[in-house]
Order: C-alpha cells, then structure tokens, then sequence
C-alpha cells in the first residue's frame, strides 16, 4: 500500500520529464534525493541542537560533533536508502534481496567511509563551516553512489549500460 501510493507519488511528477530521463532514473533520484534529505536534516538538528557543537564522548572516544552528527545521520538513512531503492527504484534488479542488501552496504559503507573524509577535510583542512562542508559531501558522494548502486547493488542481469 506504501509503495502504491509512493510510485503514485512519483508518477504524478514524472510527465514532464518523459521524454529526458528514464523512469527508473526519475525513481532513483525521488529515492536518493529523499535519503538525502533525510540524512541532512539528522546531520542539521544532530550537529545544531543535539550536540550544540560541542564534542561528543561515546564509550570513553570522543568525537566532534561533525563526526557524531554523520554516524547518527548514516544510522537513520542505511535502512530508509535501501528500502526505498530496493521497493521504488530497482524492481527490476534480478539479484535476490540478501545480496542486493550485502551489495548496497558495501557501496554504502564506502561512502560513508567517503563522507568522513570529505567532512573532515572540508572541516578541518580547508575550515570551511560544517553545514557547507556537509552539502559539498553529499554532492561529491552522490555521484559515486549513483554509479554504484546502478551497475553494481541492483544490478540487472545482463544489463551493463542504461539508456539515457
């Protein structure tokens, strides 16, 4: 009933971009984009209300509040991310659901891996302010997960390139 009414959603917006963007591609970035969202607004109201700025202390390590806002961002879009590419964006992936979801938590765990750098070398390296520096990782990352989870965690069997 949820993914009805999700692809129902989808669909209502997709009839300008029919003859542009493939379906599928329409889906991934709905999917995408609101994993994005998602995982932004934890990181925002992590960063700015929960931890204030301030250092974090979890079992005796003590984080920065950037790294602590992006591992409880990560914590929350993991499942919403694959569920939605999973049941809106890649129906048509013929690989069974065990291994889509081992494939999409390598390619997730990379760029999460991805993110902490990006976030640390934008923070701490070039001082840039962490809400920028969060946007200019999601940007970076995007593209590289894109690719990724296209031709590799919902792969379709003998499909190797999309059709643009």
């Amino acid at each position: 009933m949820l993914k009805k009414a999700i692809n129902q959603f989808i669909e209502f917006f997709y009839f300008g971009f029919l003859k542009f963007i493939p379906i599928q591609t329409f889906k991934y970035l709905f999917c995408g984009g609101t994993t994005v969202l998602v995982d932004y607004l934890v990181y925002y109201f992590t960063y700015y209300f929960l931890f204030e700025g301030n250092l974090v202390v979890f079992y005796g390590k003590t984080l920065s509040p950037h790294v602590a806002s992006s591992i409880l961002s990560f914590l929350v879009s993991f499942p919403l991310g694959f569920a939605l590419n999973k049941y809106i964006a890649f129906t048509e992936s013929s690989l069974r659901g065990h291994v889509q979801l081992f494939r999409y938590g390598l390619i997730v765990l990379s760029c999460f891996i991805f993110s902490l750098f990006f976030i640390k070398l934008f923070v701490e390296f070039f001082h840039l302010n962490p809400y920028l520096s969060k946007v200019l990782t999601i940007i970076t990352v995007a593209i590289y997960s894109y690719y990724s989870q296209l031709y590799f965690s919902f792969k379709v069997r003998g499909k190797t390139k999309e059709k643009v």
